[in-house]
């Protein structure tokens, strides 16, 4: 864009600047209030992985039949106490308050108003399994199975007492005769029934219709050895120890963020009441990886918002010490209408608030600040923003637009959360400049109408803030730091003057070095240690797995036009139990440390195989199964089923090699389908889409193919877009081998670190060597232009770059891990590119121009004598 423009932009603007800056300030309080108001962090599946893969759509399908990934409560007691009590009422009850089904006509404890009744009313659940549940439906199917077998041999009975007297009579007997048959023939069947009956309760030790309250019944049914108090294996999905108990709650599909949000606090809640205290003592532990995902969204929300908070209270310190200007913190303002705006526009697009686009606040912010700084220099030099425009804006808004097209480039990374990471910094840096040309413009234009010390309280507070300057400015320490960068300056002047080849081979070994390491740069993937320590769901989720040995599942949806063939059946057998036994697990020993176990699955409704039985077999056997069980591994129509395995927390990259097995052990018979799903699946597929080291140097090979167009373009020479690019490009290396020797590892929301480099870089390189060729074209020599870019530009992009450093540095203390590596990343980022731009440029510029003398070569004349922008 040529200057024209902007200098009309900006001379409109300097024409009514208190109505520009009431606008725009209003605007972003607006935006501030709508993103704050409606904005939520979203925790849902399709952050991590885009809707229109295969896994994410198997996992809907899952989710549309099965209900959504499971909320445990853990119930910690001996199983003695707790089935063979009153305690198992009280589980029971609890199992139907999480439902949303109370007892028919009873009002739900608590109160209308209190869990169980908004869980009532509202209905988030889809399906609860517990042991309560099992035991009641288990007594209440023998008791239907009693009661409709004793109708049918009396039925059966009465038959055949008719049956035998018509034909008594027949034969010519008597009716007294034929009525002693017929008695006869009674008595016979209901002898049958009878010996059915005593087989089946000496089966589960009935000694009547099973109840509730019958201890005998209910350690017949869940007990292999009563005395030890040890469970059946088959039933480890609901008693995976001798003292613990799992109670699952599925979420209906399809619950938006806040639905989902409130459900799981409704069922925290609910399980919190004092209607379900344990008599036995056992306790309540809620969790599992919705309730981790919620918590964890809230939780890093909060903590960024807090240290973001704190970041700029430093940043504004920094300012006031490094930028020698009128409006010291009008930088820091133009930020803050920028990042405002953004995420106001975020919330217009009604798009989540993720992760993500949480850590483009930092990296938006460090942009901004930069971009307002230039402008605010520049205009000082120039005397007037309206003159900065059209001298200075064109640089600025070349770099923008280049740093924008490196981040457009993450919008091709398969990971919806990166997508909008980079699509939203784009939108960002755009409303950063241009919050630069109108509140920072308005800004500076009223500050030069005014008179440069007012009286009264404002002229004793600016004598103050003089004062104060002076005692930062005017000491040991700040001499001593000023000595120091103007001998760096004259050094790297001197450096690339006569020893500009050198300088160049040096930095680009060190590039080279960077390059070779940093596919060597781990990506930490194990939430374990990204999260808060203290996060109590990741507390619970680890008290989950050390009581039954999993923290996760994993599920194998299968499908086909009918599962009720005994072949289909076997495969699954066989394949669970070859999965199992890979991963350590053994039926006598239990999960203990296998990284896989069972859990409900189809196969599991058949206890004795499906060896020797027939299509109509598994029918019949299937409709015997409680509907409330069997919907949980097969659908009504008998077309999809599920296998699910229980999974040990690890790191996320070891869980794609796990899932990455089972796939391969995958081999169904013709006509069926089987594929992975659920979050841990998708989890893990995001985490290695992100962090595979060859998707992430396309990410940056692309980013700096994106910025040297938008340079051709802007600039109108393919010579002056390299040059600039040689140290962009360089700082990527640089970066990457600091991030090596420190040792930091990379994270979900720092793997972006070539996308974060080009952009810093290409920032403080393009303005630099932008202001370099309008020395030069002043008619100034090598040295003087160098040595005066250094004074003007290159001052302010050091005090932008100080100020972001200091900044983003209070990301370092903090206690979540994520951010901590995070900030390091972006801390590194920064240093790196401001110093390795800094010191390496000049001789680019140097070493470029002495290729072609005939471009960039002093014509002779002098500019007028510029005023330096010095911090």
């Amino acid at each position: 864009m040529t200057a024209s423009p902007l200098q009309r932009l900006v001379a409109w603007v300097a024409r009514r600047p208190w109505i520009v800056l009431a606008v725009m300030l209003a605007l972003s309080a607006g935006a501030v209030t709508l993103a704050a108001l409606t904005l939520r962090p979203s925790s849902s599946a399709d952050t991590l992985i885009g809707r229109s893969t295969d896994t994410w759509q198997a996992t809907e399908r899952y989710h549309e039949r099965f209900g959504d990934d499971a909320i445990y409560v853990l119930v910690r007691e001996d199983l003695r106490k707790l089935l063979l009590t009153t305690d198992l009422e009280t589980v029971l009850g609890l199992e139907g308050c999480l439902a949303g089904n109370p007892p028919s006509g009873a009002t739900p404890a608590g109160g209308t108003n209190g869990p169980c009744g908004r869980l009532a009313e509202t209905k988030p659940v889809q399906v609860v399994y517990g042991p309560g549940t099992f035991v009641n439906e288990s007594v209440r199917q023998i008791g239907d199975q009693f009661s409709a077998q004793s109708t049918q041999r009396a039925a059966q009975a009465e038959q055949a007492a008719e049956a035998a007297y018509k034909l008594a009579r027949k034969r010519g007997y008597d009716v007294a005769r034929a009525r002693t048959f017929a008695q006869q023939a009674r008595r016979l069947v209901e002898a049958e029934f009878t010996r059915d009956v005593l087989a089946l309760a000496l089966k589960y030790g009935l000694t009547g219709v099973p109840q509730l309250n019958d201890t005998s019944f209910v350690t017949k049914l869940v007990f292999r050895d009563a005395a030890q108090g040890l469970p059946k294996e088959r039933f480890a999905y609901l008693f995976p120890s001798r003292a613990t108990a799992l109670i699952q709650v599925r979420l209906k599909p399809g619950l938006s963020d806040d639905e989902r949000r409130d459900a799981i606090a409704l069922v925290r809640s609910a399980v919190a009441m004092p209607d379900w205290r344990l008599s036995g003592g056992g306790r309540y532990v809620t969790t599992g990886a919705p309730v981790v995902l919620s918590d964890l969204g809230d939780e890093l929300t909060h903590s960024l918002v807090v240290l973001l908070v704190a970041a700029l209270v430093i940043m504004a310190v920094t300012l006031a010490v490094v930028f020698r200007a009128r409006l010291r913190l009008l930088p820091l303002v133009v930020a803050g209408c920028a990042a405002g705006l953004t995420f106001g526009a975020l919330a217009l697009t009604g798009l989540p608030l993720t992760m993500a686009s949480i850590g483009v606040l930092p990296v938006l912010i460090g942009l901004a600040v930069d971009y307002a700084i230039q402008f605010q220099s520049r205009t000082r030099e120039e005397g007037s923003p309206v003159r900065a425009a059209r001298v200075g804006a064109p640089a600025i808004l070349t770099a923008g637009l280049a740093t924008a097209a490196g981040f457009l480039v993450l919008g091709l990374s398969p990971v919806p959360m990166v997508r909008e990471f980079g699509l939203l910094l784009v939108a960002g840096v755009v409303i950063a400049l241009l919050c630069t040309l109108t509140v920072g413009a308005a800004a500076l234009a009223i500050a030069e109408r005014r008179p440069p010390a007012a009286r009264g309280a404002a002229g004793a507070l600016a004598a103050a803030a003089r004062g104060a300057d002076e005692l930062l400015r005017d000491n040991a320490l700040a001499r001593g730091v000023r000595r120091a960068g103007r001998g760096a300056s004259a050094w790297i002047v001197g450096a690339a003057l006569g020893r500009g080849r050198r300088v160049v081979v040096v930095a680009v070994l060190l590039a080279l070095a960077g390059w070779g390491l940093e596919t060597q740069l781990k990506v930490q993937s194990d939430v374990n240690r990204l999260v808060p320590q203290d996060l109590t769901a990741l507390s619970d989720l680890r008290e989950l797995q050390e009581s039954t040995g999993v923290g996760g599942e994993i599920d194998v949806m299968v499908s086909a036009d009918d599962l009720t063939d005994p072949s289909v059946l076997e495969w699954m057998s066989a394949y669970q139990d070859r999965v199992l036994e890979r991963y350590g697990y053994g039926g006598a020993q239990g999960c203990g440390e296998a990284t896989l176990c069972p859990a409900f699955s189809l196969p599991d409704l058949f206890s004795g195989g499906t060896g020797g039985l027939q299509r109509s077999d598994v029918r019949a056997l299937l409709d015997a199964v409680p509907p409330y069980f069997s919907q949980a591994v097969i659908t009504p129509d008998q077309t999809a089923a599920t296998l699910a395995f229980g999974i040990r927390l690890m790191p996320l990259d070891e869980q794609q090699r796990v899932i990455e097995t089972m796939r391969d052990e995958l081999d169904p018979p013709p006509g069926v389908t089987a594929q992975l799903v659920g979050l841990p699946v998708i989890a893990s597929e995001a985490n290695a889409a992100v962090s595979e080291p060859w998707r992430r140097v396309a990410l940056l090979l692309g980013g700096l193919l994106a910025v040297t167009l938008v340079l051709i373009v802007a600039l109108r020479s393919v010579r002056r877009a390299l040059v600039p690019l040689v140290p962009i490009a360089l700082a990527t290396g640089w970066s990457a081998l600091v991030l090596f020797a420190l040792r930091v590892e990379l994270n979900p929301m720092s793997v972006t670190l070539g996308a974060l480099v080009v952009a810093i870089s290409t920032e403080f390189s393009v303005l630099l060597a932008e202001r370099y060729r309008q020395e030069r074209a002043g008619g100034f020599g090598e040295r003087e232009a160098l040595e005066r870019t250094y004074r003007s530009t290159g001052l302010a992009v050091l005090a932008s770059g100080i100020t972001a450093i200091a900044g983003f540095a209070v990301l370092i203390v903090s206690d979540i891990q994520m951010l901590r590596d995070f900030g390091w990343v972006t801390v590194v980022d920064l240093a790196v590119s401001l110093l390795g731009v800094l010191a390496v440029l000049p001789a680019v510029l140097v070493l470029a121009e002495r290729r072609a003398p005939t471009h960039g070569a002093p014509s002779g004349r002098r500019a007028r004598p510029e005023r330096a922008a010095a911090p």
